[in-house]
């Protein structure tokens, strides 16, 4: 005879389990759409970066949206977004890639949306170790410390993802120390003025 396996009952009543599948579904329905479009951004902005049939243009767009959304993740990761932080990283990306107001903008907000459905860094630093030279991966550093400074003070939190990051994608020690160093004497000489 075959035994019948005991389902475990959870403390919510069928109503309520029905209510929470329901809501659940009505999420992902609408959410759907947006990630739709997040997805097919990056497929036509960042899928396959060693294309042969990608022009410059398109690459450093790539380069641009894996370091925003980077950099979104240094401004979240003392679990505390000052609107220092938010401000730092606008800046960056807007000096470091010389975007209008509304570039900037686009860019940020695309980047925090992708930060926010990223299981994991290694999605943004693939494609900068995909694409980009020592040059350009010590540069995305240098802008990680820029945002971490941004609050005046280095969280241990900021400072370990900066190292992880620049792990990651195999930027030398003397080359992370160069970014903090840089980055800081930048940060003092702005508070400075």
């Amino acid at each position: 005879m075959r035994a019948r396996r005991r389902v475990p009952r959870s403390a919510a009543t069928p109503a309520e389990s029905a209510a929470a599948i329901a809501a659940a579904r009505t999420v992902m329905r609408y959410n759907r759409p947006m990630l739709t479009r997040i997805q097919q951004f990056f497929e036509r902005h960042i899928a396959d970066p060693g294309a042969a049939t990608r022009s410059e243009a398109e690459r450093e767009r790539s380069y641009q949206l894996a370091t925003a959304a980077l950099l979104i993740e240094m401004s979240r990761a003392d679990d505390v977004v000052h609107a220092v932080e938010r401000t730092a990283v606008a800046q960056a990306v807007r000096q470091a890639f010389d975007l209008d107001e509304e570039g900037t903008a686009e860019l940020v907000r695309l980047a925090e949306a992708q930060a926010d459905q990223a299981t994991s860094l290694y999605e943004f630093t693939r494609l900068i170790n995909a694409n980009f030279d020592a040059r350009q991966k010590e540069h995305v550093v240098e802008l990680l410390w820029h945002v971490a400074y941004a609050d005046g003070e280095l969280d241990k939190y900021e400072e370990h993802l900066v190292r992880k990051i620049a792990d990651l994608i195999y930027v030398p020690h003397i080359a992370f120390i160069r970014a903090k160093h840089h980055a800081k004497t930048r940060w003092e000489a702005a508070r400075g003025a």
